[in-house]
């Protein structure tokens, strides 16, 4: 089983860049394909991005499609979401989930979720 931690959400400006991370521990990170979610307030939480066990295949939301970047180190365990151009409508809590079987844009078919991180930003 693994235990998820993201972290680097902050408040930034429209136009603004941030990097958020997701650290993986207790599990083989290598076997897991990862996602990455959001839910803004009052919405249901959605699909941002995605990406395979390998990092070898990725996948994007079209409201991301050319800002965002998902990529995945194996070797540190690691998850990152590159955000770039950044929206006063991507505020949101952004989550990182995992699954050993599926690489999906389906929130259901992830296994494990992390706590979530904040980004804020402001127009």
């Amino acid at each position: 089983q693994v235990q998820l931690a993201e972290s680097g959400g902050g408040l930034v400006q429209a136009g603004g860049s941030l990097k958020l991370s997701c650290a993986a521990s207790g599990g083989t990170f290598s076997r897991y394909h990862m996602g990455w979610f959001r839910q803004a307030p009052g919405l249901e939480r959605e699909f941002v991005t995605a990406i395979s066990r390998s990092g070898g295949s990725t996948y994007y939301a079209d409201s991301v499609k050319g800002r965002f970047t998902i990529s995945k180190d194996n070797a540190k365990n690691a998850v990152y979401l590159q955000m770039n151009n950044l929206k006063p409508e991507d505020t949101a809590v952004y989550y990182c989930a995992a699954d050993p079987d599926t690489v999906a844009t389906i929130l259901k078919q992830y296994r494990y979720w992390g706590q979530g991180t904040q980004v804020t930003v402001s127009s």
